[in-house]
């Protein structure tokens, strides 16, 4: 089972008249709301400090998108814990507002692909810094915005100490709880049970308090595959079978290709993994997936069930963004025919 590429992917790739997105248009949040596709992308320019910025754009098809803004429409703060970048942003609607969880750190982290394995920039500072600081640590936010065009910063989601990212809220409560994916890299090892960065899942009773509750393991990588290290893509969908939930996953404990398999969980209770496909279902193939800023990446951040066909919306080579398709009974009837986990 894999799913189908646009063959006129991909669908937005850097501006060279706009600087701030000259290089890098990637990792798209993308919502559907009244015959609009709206999508939010992650861009940068060419500076060497590697500012990260999300431009707006919006479709009619699925496919074609048309950018609405020649400046970005969420930037870095100017004085706040995001003052160095926000990327990676995963859009749900509770109400009539869609709240948007976003990666950003203290500073920008430059261009990391000059740089080792998860190495960036780091700022000059005092041996007190908190690690937020001297390590420009990646954090998760949550933002609100009833326009794709004016929003409100809620605040920190995630621990200080923790390099958490990947950070996708559930679209609606289950058992009167809100719930929350996350993978924290620290979480590892003889304590966690698990030897590399997985994806863990949280329930709170309001989207902003989530700190404090505990981490319950939802999947873990598979040592010598195309997943040893996992983490959530894209917000979770609700179909009649139970969550279709998309992740991605890295071979080389994060230093190879990011491929992409899925998940289907149980409505009630999300901890129960329904199926999981055992090959990935979209992985790095074509010349734009294989060559840029990461090669050989293809990283999910929006999907979209619409008139029986799934959306995904990815970043592809940390360059540029692309869609890929399938009816979504399809993956369904899959999923519960070959995939099916052991209770």
């Amino acid at each position: 089972m894999k799913l189908k590429k646009f063959e006129g992917n991909p669908i937005l790739a850097p501006l060279e008249s706009n600087a701030w997105e000259s290089l890098v248009t990637c990792n798209p949040g993308v919502f559907y709301d009244n015959g609009v596709f709206y999508m939010l992308y992650r861009a940068a320019g060419k500076d060497a400090e590697h500012i990260i910025r999300l431009g707006l754009a919006t479709g009619r098809d699925g496919f074609h998108f048309e950018r609405m803004s020649g400046e970005p429409v969420f930037s870095p703060s100017i004085d706040g814990p995001d003052s160095g970048c926000v990327e990676d942003p995963r859009i749900v609607k509770f109400d009539d507002d869609y709240y948007i969880t976003y990666a950003y750190r203290a500073f920008p982290p430059g261009q990391y692909w000059r740089f080792g394995h998860d190495e960036v920039l780091l700022p000059a500072c005092g041996q007190n810094a908190p690690a937020v600081i001297s390590r420009n640590m990646g954090n998760t936010g949550l933002a609100v915005t009833s326009d794709f065009r004016t929003f409100k910063r809620l605040g920190r989601i995630t621990s200080p100490v923790l390099d958490d990212r990947d950070v996708i809220l559930f679209p609606e409560k289950i058992r009167n709880r809100y719930v929350l994916l996350h993978r924290p890299k620290q979480y590892i090892g003889a304590q966690y049970g698990v030897e590399y960065p997985s994806i863990w899942i949280k329930f709170s009773d309001d989207l902003l308090n989530w700190e404090k509750k505990p981490s319950h393991l939802l999947l873990s990588g598979i040592k010598g595959s195309w997943e040893e290290k996992v983490g959530g893509s894209a917000p979770p969908l609700k179909t009649d079978k139970g969550w279709l939930v998309l992740y991605h996953g890295v071979a080389c404990a994060g230093r190879g290709y990011y491929r992409t398999g899925a998940l289907l969980l149980d409505l009630e209770n999300p901890l129960r993994i329904i199926a999981k496909t055992p090959d990935a279902i979209l992985e790095p193939e074509f010349d734009y997936e294989l060559t840029g800023y990461y090669n050989g990446c293809v990283f999910p951040t929006g999907n979209i069930i619409l008139d029986d066909t799934l959306y995904v919306y990815y970043g592809a080579a940390d360059k540029y963004v692309c869609v890929a398709t399938c009816p979504v009974n399809e993956l369904l009837e899959f999923l519960l025919a070959h995939c099916r986990m052991s209770d």
